[in-house]
């Protein structure tokens, strides 16, 4: 009797690794991740104009003898942030935060390097489902587009102004969690054995939607509150100089600018888009409690109230403590692990368990 040989199509699924690839996703979330609590310190260290070049290449190796030190230093000496904020400075001080800039950059190179070899050694191999072949490629392209933002936004504090762009700053951040979101969203399809759920009505829908939009904004406004160093404006919670709504919220023309480049301002909105998304999460727990549920999705809709909980408590302790090094970093790592919290909610409450069989 003959065998029918396997169509290639067949091959290629029989040859697939969705587990291994799932799991690689994920191992570059959590680079991502650090990458992201190591750009949030150097942030908050002012670090980030430390190093005035862009070195692809050779930027990878530090310093090492002491004249490439000086070298280095003499480099930084010329930029507006050492005339202007850290005139005096001394080698041992600028070691410090070229170390953090230093630090965040190299990570940087080591996630494109986990991200493009594997993805190329999968693709090789016929280990990648056929599906996910064009969008893991524009994960990469996006990740090389968010090396080239990178640098775009240190250029614009090496030029007048000692610091960089607000706009481009949240740019890049949100450019970064658009790709850490698209790795999480695949990785899920690929490592939980789930199918999608038909919606049979409005009362059954999932009702993220708005809390996602929620939480993108609220991390987008927490850029702009970092760029314009706006956690320092008023630390008290929850009143801002005695007051609900604290004086001089719209005090520059136009308008809008006031969104984006007052303190007042993007302080106030950041605080209320917070609040809001504790609000929605309340409101999302509370409404999905008397419905069926799998272990999966009551698991995931506890975690999104304790992540967005500990989320809270962590932004108003910074404010309170006037921005500590280290709690700010965990701030913008927890909004990260909130972000991650509502993709897995949301990808549990619309799917139910595949049936095996």
């Amino acid at each position: 009797m003959s065998v029918m040989a396997q169509h290639p199509d067949q091959q290629t699924f029989d040859r697939a690794r969705p587990r291994a690839v799932g799991w690689w996703l994920l191992s570059c979330c959590a680079v991502l991740l650090a990458l992201v609590m190591v750009g949030g310190a150097t942030r908050l260290t002012e670090s980030g104009l430390s190093i005035v070049d862009w070195k692809p290449v050779t930027g990878i190796l530090p310093p090492i003898g002491e004249s490439e030190w000086q070298a280095e230093f003499g480099r930084y000496q010329e930029s507006p942030q050492y005339s202007a904020v850290n005139h005096g400075m001394d080698l041992g001080e600028f070691k410090t935060i070229f170390w953090f800039e230093y630090v965040h950059r190299l990570l940087a190179r080591v996630l494109g390097l986990w991200f493009a070899l594997p993805l190329a050694w999968f693709w090789l191999r016929g280990a990648i489902p056929g599906n996910l072949r064009w969008p893991l490629l524009g994960i990469l392209v996006l990740g090389g587009a968010q090396g080239y933002l990178g640098w775009y936004m240190v250029k614009s504090g090496l030029v007048d102004v000692p610091r960089v762009s607000p706009y481009r700053l949240a740019a890049h951040l949100g450019l970064a969690l658009i790709v850490y979101a698209l790795m999480l969203r695949i990785a899920l399809g690929l490592l939980l054995a789930r199918t999608r759920a038909a919606v049979e009505n409005a009362e059954s829908a999932w009702p993220g939607g708005i809390l996602l939009t929620l939480v993108a904004l609220t991390i987008v406004f927490g850029a702009f509150v970092a760029g314009l160093r706006a956690g320092l404006m008023y630390n008290t919670f929850p009143l801002m100089a005695g007051q609900w709504v604290p004086p001089n919220l719209l005090a520059l023309q136009p308008a809008w600018t006031n969104f984006f480049e007052n303190p007042v301002t993007v302080q106030f909105v950041h605080r209320l888009l917070a609040l809001t998304t504790l609000a929605t999460t309340l409101w999302i727990w509370w409404r999905l409690r008397g419905r069926a549920q799998d272990c999966a999705q009551a698991r995931s809709r506890h975690a999104l109230l304790a992540m967005a909980l500990l989320q809270v408590t962590l932004g108003i302790c910074t404010l309170l403590w006037f921005v500590p090094v280290w709690l700010g970093t965990l701030h913008q790592g927890g909004a990260v692990l909130l972000l991650s919290s509502v993709l897995v909610a949301g990808y549990c409450w619309t799917s139910r368990p595949a049936r095996k069989m």
